[in-house]
């Protein structure tokens, strides 16, 4: 049963194939894409593959992919959720965006922190990591807000448009799971 999660302002839903064409809005978005690892959406194809991977990974118990919706407007303005998800080491990496119209309002930071919250009670998670390209200053920013601490920068980590780029990883971690750092 998917987990379906509710903070003041947003409703964290289950991506559905009926949701493709917010999907594409989406990650069609170069200055969404900018910063994200992955390939700019030409094709509304790549947003059904996306929603399938996401569906996959929840079903396999690699990952969880939210919706964000703002409540009582229906329509995804983004999503969030834990990629590489280990059980048995009790670890996970964050992972979100929004679409550029919804920028600036405090989604990702409420998100965020639902989702954090839910790893560490629900999922039981001890780590919860981030990769965040240098460049990238208002996500790095926004997971220091949230008390993930930078631990260090992976050179040459990710690719994006065919280059080579730096990230810096950070973590948050779950004081009363063994987390003691």
């Amino acid at each position: 049963m998917f987990p379906n999660l509710e903070t003041e302002r947003l409703v964290l839903k289950e991506i559905l194939p009926s949701d493709v064409e917010a999907i594409y809005s989406i990650f069609s978005n170069e200055e969404v894409t900018k910063f994200y690892g992955l390939s700019t959406f030409n094709k509304m194809e790549q947003a059904e593959k996306l929603i399938q991977a996401f569906t996959r990974n929840f079903q396999s118990e690699k990952g969880v992919r939210w919706g964000i919706e703002r409540k009582g407007v229906p329509g995804l303005i983004g999503t969030i959720g834990f990629n590489s998800w280990s059980k048995a080491h009790q670890r996970a990496e964050v992972g979100y965006e929004i679409h550029p119209d919804f920028w600036r309002n405090g989604y990702a930071s409420e998100a965020v922190a639902k989702i954090v919250e839910y790893g560490f009670q629900e999922m039981e998670l001890t780590r919860i990591g981030a990769i965040v390209f240098v460049e990238n200053n208002d996500s790095s920013q926004l997971l220091m807000k949230q008390g993930f601490e930078k631990e260090g920068i992976l050179r040459k980590y990710m690719y994006q448009n065919n280059k080579a780029f730096d990230v810096i990883m950070l973590a948050k971690f779950n004081r009363q799971n063994g987390g003691d750092e």
